[in-house]
């Protein structure tokens, strides 16, 4: 009998189709166990009658693009219940007038900029408006609607541009309502007190992606959005006298070489609240105020952002600006 410690040269050999069956088990096994997980999608809602809000009104504004004879009121009435019906017969579908999983990807037409399906758009801006964005309702797939698109898909992780096809459809009728960040941003200094100019916005930084915008000590500097203040740095770090914010929309906001800061930690700010005053503290040739955004860790361009607010205009997403090609 052959020793269990015995070399495996002497011991029986195994049976071939055995072998290639295990070696093909933990191929697979291997295979699935390193493919990344994908994010489950979130639940379709469930509609009737007797519903309200604006998960109806992009619900009606859909089945008119269908065809539907229906009021755009945001209320399941009776007019509404019978589209849903009429619609679900002409898909071959249970006509129970009850809009669920089903109905939902029979229903959802994809638009992107500058789609004349009017209605769509419209049920398309209701969701997002419903998801904090400030749009008007007017069925134009123009700049603003395509940004809060942008924006949308950025912070889900959705792939397909600015498309909105039947995954962000599901995303944006199932998910949670969050907070939309347009028209939440200020500037993070005077406008006036920028040394150099517009133009001075757009120098680049070092070697990594941020802004240093020269101006004089003292100068206030405002939050750029709303979120938490936390202090960091110090009068010996390169960053001198720094404050981060970090943001309501996911966002890190990092100010450096301030000559004093008015917040702590945990402070909650608004934008354009002023938590410090600029200053030249730290790794410093001047007085400026550096300005950088940091997206998941990672340090991103500012400069577009900068730009846009410096013009009073809504900026792009922190979630859409490159992390290289700063003044391009």
């Amino acid at each position: 009998m052959v020793s269990p410690s015995a070399p495996s040269a002497y011991r029986r050999p195994r049976n071939t189709r055995t072998i290639l069956a295990a070696l093909l088990a933990a191929l697979l096994f291997g295979l699935l166990t390193a493919a990344p997980a994908q994010a489950a999608l979130p639940a379709w809602p469930v509609l009737q009658k007797g519903d309200a809000g604006n998960d109806v009104a992009s619900l009606q504004f859909l089945l008119r693009q269908r065809g539907g004879n229906v009021t755009a009121n945001a209320g399941f009435d009776t007019q509404t219940r019978a589209a849903v019906i009429s619609f679900q017969q002409s898909r071959g579908l249970s006509a129970d007038g009850i809009v669920g999983p089903v109905t939902w990807t029979e229903l959802v037409v994809s638009v992107a900029p500058g789609s004349t399906q009017s209605d769509t758009v419209r049920a398309l801006q209701f969701q997002l408006r419903e998801h904090g964005y400030s749009l008007a309702a007017d069925g134009v797939f123009g700049a603003q609607t395509t940004a809060a698109v942008e924006d949308y898909k950025a912070r889900h992780r959705l792939t397909g541009g600015t498309t909105v096809g039947a995954t962000t459809w599901q995303h944006l009728l199932g998910s949670l309502r969050t907070s939309g960040p347009l028209g939440t941003y200020a500037f993070v200094i005077p406008r006036e007190a920028v040394f150099d100019g517009r133009e001075s916005l757009l120098w680049p930084h070092h070697d990594y992606p941020a802004a240093d915008i020269a101006v004089e000590t003292g100068t206030p500097a405002y939050a750029v959005t709303a979120g938490v203040a936390r202090v960091n740095g110090g009068l010996d770090d390169s960053c001198g006298l720094g404050v981060a914010v970090d943001g309501d929309d996911g966002i890190t906001y990092q100010y450096c070489h301030l000559d004093s800061r008015g917040v702590t930690t945990g402070t909650r700010v608004t934008a354009g609240q002023l938590i410090g005053r600029t200053g030249n503290t730290g790794n410093s040739t001047g007085p400026h105020l550096h300005f950088g955004i940091f997206r998941q860790g990672d340090s991103v361009c500012p400069q577009q952002m900068l730009l846009a607010l410096y013009d009073g205009l809504v900026p792009p997403s922190p979630w859409t600006l490159p992390d290289s090609g700063c003044t391009s």
